[in-house]
């Protein structure tokens, strides 16, 4: 999903963007001020976070993996 986002985030559906923004809050990773931001704002409002925000979501979730 996170690959999928990162390529097109215009596809991703709002339980997607709601998936990535718990995984970047709630994770354990080591997300920075602005990531922690986008994800609290995709919470709140998941079709108002912008394409190159999904995708820094999207490429913290990728790090994550790794």
């Amino acid at each position: 999903m996170a690959e999928r986002t990162l390529a097109q985030p215009k596809l991703a559906t709002k339980a997607e963007v709601l998936e990535l923004a718990g995984f970047v809050l709630k994770g354990g990773e080591h997300a920075s001020e602005l990531e922690r931001e986008i994800a609290k704002k995709a919470q709140h409002n998941p079709e108002g976070v912008t394409a190159p925000e999904l995708q820094a979501l999207a490429t913290k979730v990728l790090a994550g993996r790794k």
